[in-house]
């Protein structure tokens, strides 16, 4: 049997293990609680909401998704009436200048623009957490004992009554579904006379059946969409037609032709550079007056002159017109034309007559005194 000394080692060896299995232990739990190590320093930060939302002692706080720490301690404040819910979390000190605390206006009153902590879910059926958001905060960071501004997150209570009037108009487009099923069911209306009318499942078939022939005849090679896919000609031909274009391509690249000389030609390319220049030169120069085109187009004193040409010949037009002058009564005095008109048959008739007879109209008679 074992002695007296061998059964209290014995039993020293059991409560040391226990104890130290206890520290352990303690000490995963705290680590996996906690954000830092056993000996980080944090800051005490509160919060003061209108409704808890599940939030417990032990669950996790998040700056922007990372976590910083911890709550310690929720509880109803008395006396508080729009937000009696007080959060209390400490939260690791190196993420401490990242979380503000707001600005003050002239009169010492807070302008809310600092880090707000709002209460989030993860996922839908996930345990609550404190979310604190800084991304348009300002202000001095957040001390030991400093207070947050609470934000507002819809709850499980809020998305429901949210949601109660996407159901109501569910409800309401599947009544009235069932309404126009029932009538089609029945017979009634457009939609149910289509459906029911033997005529339309016959019309559906002749075009399907016309559809299935289009189809036999594309795969047959008949018709122009059939030779299209099965004449190994057109293939030929726009294979020969891509080898030409890759050949003109080539050309063009290696400056042959009029194409190639116009894309590769440096002196080509230098006489329109010259053209354009000059063409620019001439335009600056018709625009500042300059030249005889320019003056043309610039020179007010041209115009006038211009103008009063233009106007004297549109009057002497209009007395043209009007038969004044020797000009006008030639072209508007009827007597002019008629005159002109009988001298020019008798001159005729003159001629004619010469002709028939040149003795009695060219004899010179000469007297001899």
């Amino acid at each position: 049997m074992p002695s007296q000394k061998q059964l209290r080692w014995s039993e020293l060896r059991v409560g040391i293990t226990v104890i130290v299995a206890s520290v352990t232990l303690a000490i995963l739990v705290f680590l996996i609680s906690g954000t830092g190590g056993l000996f980080t320093n944090k800051i005490r930060l509160i919060a003061y909401f209108d409704n808890a939302e599940g939030i417990r002692q032990g669950q996790p706080v998040d700056l922007q998704g990372v976590p910083v720490g911890n709550v310690t301690s929720v509880r109803v404040v008395p006396g508080r009436q729009m937000f009696p819910v007080e959060v209390v979390m400490k939260v690791n000190t190196k993420y401490a200048e990242f979380i503000r605390l707001g600005e003050r206006d002239k009169q010492g009153k807070p302008l809310n623009n600092g880090s707000t902590a709002t209460v989030q879910t993860a996922g839908v059926l996930g345990e609550s957490f404190i979310d604190i958001d800084s991304r348009s905060a300002k202000g001095p960071p957040a001390v030991d004992g400093a207070e947050l501004r609470a934000g507002n997150a819809p709850g499980y209570a809020d998305v429901i009554r949210s949601s109660q009037s996407t159901l109501q108009n569910i409800d309401v487009l599947l009544g009235q579904a069932k309404d126009i099923l029932g009538r089609v069911q029945e017979g009634n209306g457009s939609l149910a006379q289509f459906i029911n009318e033997p005529t339309t499942i016959r019309k559906i078939n002749g075009i399907l059946d016309q559809l299935q022939g289009l189809l036999n005849d594309v795969s047959n090679g008949r018709g122009t969409i059939g030779k299209f896919f099965a004449d190994d000609s057109l293939y030929r031909k726009t294979n020969d037609a891509i080898d030409k274009l890759d050949r003109l391509v080539d050309d063009v690249n290696n400056g042959k032709g009029s194409l190639g000389k116009l894309v590769k030609d440096q002196q080509l390319y230098d006489d329109v550079h010259h053209t354009v220049t000059q063409t620019n030169k001439l335009l600056e120069d018709v625009n500042a007056g300059r030249g005889a085109a320019g003056k043309l187009l610039k020179d007010e004193e041209l115009a006038r002159k211009l103008q009063d040409t233009i106007n004297k010949l549109s009057a002497i037009t209009d007395r043209l017109e009007a038969g004044e002058g020797s000009a006008g009564k030639l072209l508007r005095d009827p007597s002019v034309y008629n005159n002109t008109d009988q001298l020019l048959v008798e001159t005729r008739t003159l001629v004619k007559a010469i002709r028939e007879n040149p003795k009695k109209y060219l004899t010179i008679h000469f007297r001899v005194f």
